[in-house]
This record gives C-alpha cells, structure tokens and sequence, in this order.
C-alpha cells in the first residue's frame, strides 16, 4: 500500500498547477474565461473577448521575446442565454480564469485580479466588468483591452504584482521626492487639481508632495517600461528587468517580491519558470487563439454508492444519513440525480431523475440501499454509472459523479482509471474510513473532480460535510445551499446552542439532528419565541430508519438567534449531531459566502500547507470574524488552527477577507479540512483598495497641455450590517507523505509587515511577530540591521550595520511589536535609511530576510508657506510652496501659457 500512495503522490505532484492552464510548447491553453449567470445575453460580450484576447496574445509574444501566446481559450456562456453553443467537457464557473461579471461595489468597472498568495504564485481570477469590454471610453485612461489583459494575466500566472502605489505615490531618495514606479524613464508633470485648476503641487513636512499632488505622465514616450506599472502608453511593451528595475519605490512589487524586477520573477520564481528556460522563441508570430464558445445545462449527477461487506453497520447509516440530506436539501431543482451501488457486481438504483419538488427527492432517499455484502469492484461500479449518466442525450462529458466506497479495490482500479478521465466527466470522490483506495485521490484530481476524506464517526459529521459540499457551482450564489451549522455532542442528557440566521439567508432553512439510538426530544426556537418540537408534524419529519429528524422552515426564517435544545431520553449517553443549512433570503441580494482551501493537494512534510478561508459578500471582504480551521487526519491526527487577516505570516494582504495560517504538525495520512466562520454583528465589509489592478490615468500631458481622460464611473460602497452569522464549510482533503524520521523544525515565518518612521532622530519599527515554527509559538530572538544603501540588506544582510537588541524579547506569534532606537551616526537631512529584520528559534534556526522598511529624515528649510502663482486658466490663487524652486514652478507655468511645447522635458 506505501508503493501506491508513494506512487499518488508523484502523479500529484506531476500534474502542476490547480488553475487548469496548460502550457502547451509556447502557447498557452485551457483558459477559461465564463460569464456571469446575472450578465445578461448579448453576443458582442463573446465578440469582445476574442478580440482582447487576439491583441493581448500578440503583445505577450512581443513582450516576453517571441516566447509566449494565447493559443486556446473557452468561453463559458451562462445556462441562461439562448443559442447554440459547445458542450461543456469538465469546465465550471468556480474554475474560471477570467469571470465577466457586474462591478465590484468598491471598483465599479476596474479591471483587477484577486490574488490571496505570495510572490510567484498563482492567483485566484481575473475580474471584467461588461461595461470594460463594451465601453470604449474606458480605454483611453487604461490603455487598449489586450495590453490590460497582458497586465492582468502576469498577476494571475505569475504571481507578481503592481509598480505603482496610489496610496503612496511618491518616496523621498537623493534628498528628491520620486514617483513611484518601476523606471524613473517615464516622463511627465506633477500637479494638483483644484477646481479645475492645474497647479503647482504643494509639499508637506516630510518633504513629500501632498496627497492632493497628481503625476500626469507625457502622452509620447521613449521608455519601453513597465507592463505592471502603466501599461496604457503606446511605448511600453516590455516588464521591468534587471537594469532598469527600480528597487527603491514603495510598490508591491518590491514588498512582496524582495525588490526583484517583473521579469525576474517570470524566469525564475513563477510556475513557468522550468518552461521559460527550455522554450525557445519563434521565428514567425503565432496563429490567433482558437476559441470555443461552451455552455452547461442542468447538472446531471450519478451517486456509485459502495455497499461491499466492510460497509456493514454504522457505515451504511452513515452513507444514507449524508446522500439523505444531499438529495433533499442540497441539489437543486432541475437538475438529474441517478443512483448505482456496487459490490461484487453493479446494480441501477434509480435511473436519471429529475429534481422536482418535494415527491422526486423523497423517492429518490427511499431507495437509498440498506443493506451491505461482498467484495469492492470499483470499476463495475463507475462503468455502470457511466451507462447511467449517457440516458440523457448520450454523453458523459460535463455529468458529475460522487462516488463514495471504503476499501481498496478487488479489481485493479488503475484498469479504468483512463476510460474514468477519457470519459469526460467530473468525479467527485469520498474516501470513507482510513483503508479506502488512494486512487480516489488522483481520480478526482485527473478529472477536476474534489476529493473528501472523512471518517465514520457520527460525532465528526465529515461524511454529512463532504456531500453538503456538491453544491452548484455557475457563479449564482442566491441558488446555492449555504451550510451555517455543523456540530455534534455526546451526552446524557441536554444537547443545546443557538445558531445566527443573517440578513442575507433565511429561504430553504432546514435543521437536521441525526441521533446514534434513540430520537431526542427536540425544541427548536426561534428568535421571537415560536417554539418546533415533535409535535409539529408539518414541519418536523421524524425518519427512524435513518435516525434523523428534519425541521423545515416555512418561509423566509426569522432573522436572529435560533436556540436549539434535544434530550436525551436514553439513560446513557449517545451521540447527536446538528446540521443547518438555508439559502439566500433574496435573489437580489447575494449572501454571506465563505470559501475554504489550501495551497497544495499534497505535502512531503518539507514546508508547511497553507489554511485559507475567503470570507466575503458579493466580493466585498467581511471582517473581524473568528475564523477557526480543523484538519483532522485519517489516523486520528487532528489540529485547530485560528486563521488571521493580520497581514502577516502566511496572511498576504491585511483586510482583503482572506483568513489563512501555515498548518505545520504534518503527520502521514489524508486530511479533511473543516472550516467554522463566527461573526458577531456589525458592518462587515472594510477595506476596498484593490491590491492588483490595472492603473487608471486621469489625465495625460500632451505637448504641455493636460488631457483629460473620460472620468472612472462614481461606485457606493454599501456597508452592510447583515446582523450575527455563522458558517461551515468543508474544504477538499488533502494528502501527506511525511518521510520517517524526525518532523523538520521549522524556522520563524518570515515578517513581511516590517514599518518604520522616524520622530526626530529617533526610529521607530513596527512589525507582526513570526513564531518559534513558522507562525506557531514565541521565537527566541531578532537580528535587526540597518544600512544607508537597500543594495547591502539585499545582497548582503550580515554587512549591514546590527542595533543592539538584547532588550528585546519577542513576543507570541501575531502580536504588535515595537521598536525604537537612536542610530549611532548622525543622521544628515535628506538622509534615507533601510531596515530588514531576521527572526531566530530555540534552535538558531534562523526566518528568511523580512521586507525592506526606510525612512527618511527631513527638516523643511524656513521658506514661505503660501505663495502667488498664476494656474493654466490664467486665474490667480493661492497655493503652497513646491519643493522645487519657486522659479521652477512659475517657469512651468509661464510656459504652459506661452505655447505648446512639443514635449515635457523634464523626468520626474
């Protein structure tokens, strides 16, 4: 058996990236781009991406030397729209790459990615607004379609990140104040604008403009310079590298990829990076992408179900408890549901049936099997399913199957392990019990299928949790079963709770207590005093066979806390679980969503798996929520870890809604991943700054004249106060291989929060503590070092200048560190200083390098605060001193007025 999980692990591994690109030679393919079911029908969205993506393959290619194209990509049209169009093969819109849907409610029409990763990694989709692709004002402030999908797509395949920072345009170096960006080739005018005005911009204490002052870049250019940091003008077709990379601006290139250029990441760092070494460039330019335009109807699902001896007992009551629940409150409407179960020999329980009401899913629960005997023939079992699943129209490509079993396989499994991927259908797979196959695990992935583990413990509910995860997934989270609760207990007597029911779910809301002998007594409340108990037969269903009692809420549930209580009436104790589930309240108002995975579907044990929760509603990011991830293994090995939006550790980006922590006790075994979110009320939704997006250019200077471009549709950010919620969700399973031996001890994270500021000629640094192991535990000590020059902390960290910190005694991983000292040197005006901090272990194992944090000192020479200066329109005010000159910033203007000048002279 350790010969084929030694074997699973490989094929794993082999299969590269979870985003479904391929790289095939030097054109890109299986890019998915889908359309939101909410966008409606209009033929010139598809015309419009095949455009983009034609003229963003051609300038790829020029960009990265003839190596890379576009040269297949699927649209995924909505079920919704009429016509005709491909089938679907295994594409969803949850694996998009690119989603066409309305704005973000804090972006409006920008184009942006969502990327919850490190430097290098891959990120999570590209997000297009209708009204990007069919409005072409838009693209005189962002550039042409193509060129911002190139800048958008270095985000999602390669993990680097924008060079400019609105949030800090400028940054003080040389004793000058410089606009953030990749090349200091890019030319252009600084002004502010009030009133219309376009004036001199003002400077403040630290020697930096004011946040009011603007850069406005020359229309015509000679940079070539930089995709990420303004790929909109004409000049620029290449990503910043070695040379003319600037290491100094305070971008999040530099922050979050150690000041290494763009393009050394795409070598070196990136998931491309093994190919972009091999690949040679092309002679000629390549074919435009081929496109298909696919579309999916309703889902078409086939449960192949084990019932072989070693299912006997619990199990089988496990199995029908957990299908109970998924064909009568997870599967949606319309859909097909067809059932097979295997042992010795296959059998059809139900042929396709389509999910109407209440009559179909209780006929379908009542067939369920009950009973189990003989030997496990897997591959009976998924040929049957397939003879099922083609009743419809004579095809498999696009139909899912959840295939449930407990042991290894009689048969050899790996005989149908091709025909099961060739067959175009997506299998889900659920390992029941520790001694199930783990072919299970390269199946699912082999046919973009999830893969559960669970166990068969009535306490755990894993089973109950692993089919409450085969929801639909076309992008409508208003159709989609929502799991709030899942919790169980043993006791003697009282099982109570109260359960939050927002604002924003309510419809379809079902409380399911499965019970291990005997039915409790049952009392549910609800948040104004109503009570349901057994004696309500109308909305309680009592299922003794199964040992489950259902309460379905009529209606639209009753916003606020839901108090629970069942009783025991055994003289002994027994185990009870609690399951609740519900739906959007509104179509019009998308719910609470909680997304739960992990950074690798399998691990050596070599470095530690990533845990990461999204919490949002409609894409806006819920804060503050205690958000806690058990993995348990199966083994026995189980852990709690307390996930953060800290910015620190593993967390990428502070407040983006993203929960995440390094999950380090690895243990051989399949782990099963359960997320639990808890929010007590309050505005959910905080930060709106998108951390990676195309820039937007308000204006340019043409021969010294401002253009304006046409203005950013105005966007209102709703804060929403949905009231107290909670959520279960259940991530897919995933797998470690930990070599004998001992555990590798861990350094301390690597601090990527790392500040500094300076008050008077004190320095003062701030920084999120690492742990002893990663982000687990205290850390013993920090090497901070200080330099004049970012080049020595980059290259050369032990040359720097070391302060003295035997003060300071770090504290427990994810708490606020301060730090203040007095350099040794004198500290001239003008002066910049650089800052990195090393953390070490028990064991002086020591963390990586932390970012570069600078500060500069500035003392403001006596000069007038206000001056007279005379704008574009010739109009007098009032307007603060420049840092240049005064003669500089009337000559600027005198010369505006005079003529027009051909081009700006002067860099910024």
């Amino acid at each position: 058996m350790a010969k084929v999980f030694a074997v699973v692990l490989l094929l794993l591994n082999a299969l590269g990236p979870n985003t479904g690109i391929k790289l095939d030679g030097n054109g890109y393919t299986d890019i998915l781009i889908a359309i939101n079911p909410a966008v409606p029908q209009n033929e010139e969205i598809i015309n419009q991406i095949k455009e983009m993506t034609t003229s963003a393959s051609k300038y790829l290619f020029q960009a990265l030397d003839n190596l890379l194209f576009f040269k297949e990509v699927k649209i995924l049209v909505p079920p919704n729209w009429s016509g005709t169009y491909e089938r679907i093969r295994r594409e969803t819109y949850d694996k998009a790459n690119v989603i066409i849907d309305y704005p973000h409610p804090a972006y409006g029409d920008e184009p942006y990615t969502k990327q919850i990763k490190g430097c290098g990694e891959e990120s999570e989709y590209i997000h297009f607004t209708p009204n990007f692709l069919l409005n072409d004002d838009l693209l005189i402030a962002y550039g042409p379609r193509g060129r911002v999908f190139v800048h958008e797509w270095a985000h999602l395949r390669w993990g680097v990140f924008d060079e400019y920072n609105e949030r800090e345009s400028f940054y003080m170096s040389d004793n000058q104040a410089h606009k953030t960006r990749c090349t200091g080739q890019i030319t252009g005018q600084r002004y502010e604008v009030i009133n219309g005005k376009y004036l001199c911009c003002r400077y403040d204490e630290t020697g930096l403009p004011t946040k009011e002052c603007q850069f406005f870049p020359d229309k015509e250019q000679q940079a070539s310079t930089s995709i990420m940091y303004m790929q909109s003008l004409d000049s620029v077709t290449t990503f910043c590298q070695t040379g003319e990379h600037n290491a100094e601006a305070l971008n999040m290139q530099n922050q979050k990829c150690d000041n290494k250029p763009t393009r050394t990441v795409i070598f070196q760092d990136s998931v491309d990076k093994d190919a972009l070494q091999t690949l040679k460039p092309l002679q000629s330019p390549p074919p435009p992408p081929t496109f298909r335009v696919i579309q999916k109807q309703n889902r078409v699902i086939c449960l192949i179900l084990d019932v072989s001896g070693s299912m006997q007992g619990q199990r089988i009551f496990r199995l029908r408890q957990a299908a109970s629940l998924f064909l009568s409150e997870i599967v949606e409407d319309g859909a097909y549901v067809g059932i097979v179960k295997f042992s010795t020999a296959a059998d059809i329980i139900s042929s396709l049936t389509k999910i109407e009401g209440k009559f179909s899913r209780h006929s379908l629960i009542n067939k369920l099997p009950t009973a189990a005997s003989g030997s496990t023939n897997m591959c009976t079992g998924l040929a049957l399913g397939s003879e099922v699943l083609k009743k419809d129209d004579q095809s498999t490509e696009g139909d899912n199957v959840i295939f449930l079993t407990d042991g290894e396989a009689t048969d050899d499994i790996q005989s149908c392990l091709q025909s099961a991927v060739d067959s175009g259908a997506i299998i889900n797979t659920v390992a029941l019990g520790p001694a199930a196959s783990n072919v299970l695990v390269t199946m699912a992935d082999l046919t973009d299928g999830k893969f559960f583990f669970a166990d068969e413990s009535l306490l755990s509910n894993q089973l109950v949790d692993a089919f409450s995860s085969f929801t639909m997934s076309d992008g409508d989270p208003t159709k989609q079963t929502i799991q709030l609760e899942s919790t169980g207990t043993i006791t003697t007597n009282w099982f109570n709770g109260t359960v939050p029911i927002d604002r924003t779910v309510g419809n379809s809301t079902t409380f399911t207590i499965i019970y291990e002998r005997s039915a409790p007594t049952v009392y549910i409340q609800t948040p104004s005093g109503s009570v349901y108990d057994q004696n309500d037969q109308t909305h309680v269903t009592d299922n003794a066979a199964i040992k489950t009692i259902t309460l379905n809420v009529p209606g639209t549930a009753e916003p606020g806390d839901w108090r629970y209580s069942f009783l025991n009436t055994e003289s002994t104790a027994q185990t009870m679980t609690l399951t609740v589930t519900s739906r959007a309240a509104r179509g019009n108002v998308p719910p609470v969503m909680v997304k739960a995975q992990i950074s690798q579907p399998t691990s050596d044990g070599s470095k530690p798996v990533v845990v990461f929760a999204g919490v949002s509603q409609n894409y806006l990011p819920v804060l503050g929520a205690k958000v806690i991830a058990t993995l348990q293994s199966d083994t026995g090995h189980s852990e709690k870890l307390n996930l953060l939006d800290n910015g620190a550790g593993a967390d990428a980006f502070k407040d983006d809604g993203i929960y995440s922590r390094y999950f380090i006790k690895l243990q051989n075994g399949r782990y099963s991943l359960k997320v639990q979110v808890i929010h007590q009320g309050g505005v959910i939704s905080g930060s709106h700054n998108r951390n990676s997006g195309a820039l937007y250019v308000p204006c340019y200077s043409v021969h010294g004249q401002v253009q304006r471009n046409p203005e950013k549709p105005p966007v209102n950010v709703q804060l929403a106060d949905v009231g107290s919620f909670t959520r279960t969700v259940t991530g897919e399973s995933f797998v470690a291989k930990v070599p004998p031996g001992e555990i590798p001890d861990f350094p301390p994270n690597k601090i990527i929060d790392l500040r500094a500021e300076m008050r008077e000629d004190t320095v003062l640094l701030n920084w999120t503590a690492p742990g002893e192991d990663f982000d687990q535990g205290t850390a013993e000590s920090y090497e901070i070092r200080w330099s004049k020059y970012l080049e020595t902390l980059q290259s050369n960290f032990r040359k720097a200048n070391l302060i003295n910190t035997s003060a300071l005694q770090p504290q427990e991983a994810g708490s606020d560190e301060q730090f203040s000292f007095l350099p040794d040197v004198i500290i001239q005006n003008g002066t910049t200083l650089y800052f990195a901090v090393r953390s070490e272990d028990k064991e002086a194992v020591k963390s990586e390098i932390s970012n570069i944090a600078r500060v500069t000192k500035f003392v403001p020479s006596p000069k007038p605060s206000v001056i007279s200066n005379q704008g574009l329109n010739l109009t007098t005010i009032m307007v603060s001193v420049c840092v240049v000159s005064v003669l500089a910033c009337l000559v600027v203007a005198v010369t505006i007025l005079a003529m027009k000048r051909k081009k700006a002279g002067r860099a910024i």
